[in-house]
């Protein structure tokens, strides 16, 4: 079951006072660069637009994590997309108990997988 509109708007909240507060580009490069995410069904999507390299008028998305909330065991978790282009669960902690861990977790990034 996807989230309700009252869900999305607190899981937007506690995005943004938890993590892009944090995370946002500085303001000299928010032409360059923009945080984004996007809700779908009950999976969260964190990513960033920027120019593509060879094509500077063209924007691209480069994903950040994806973070998927799993009703039936009331735990949140969390992949990080590889170089094959497919979500993998994240290794030291793939799941949380809650969404605001879930972003702790992407912000420590203790194995260099979501910000290299």
């Amino acid at each position: 079951m996807a989230f309700t509109e009252e869900e999305k708007a607190a899981h937007l909240k506690t995005i943004e006072d938890l993590f892009w507060s944090k995370r946002r580009p500085p303001t000299h490069l928010r032409d360059k660069v923009r945080e984004g995410q996007r809700i779908e069904g009950q999976s969260v999507e964190l990513f960033l637009h920027r120019p593509a390299f060879r094509s500077p008028g063209e924007w691209i998305e480069e994903p950040i994590a994806k973070i998927t909330y799993v009703r039936k065991s009331n735990r949140w978790r969390v992949f990080w997309q590889r170089a094959d282009l497919k979500w993998h669960r994240y290794p030291p902690k793939p799941e949380a108990k809650t969404l605001s861990e879930c972003l702790r977790i992407i912000d420590e990034d203790a194995n260099a997988c979501f910000f290299g």
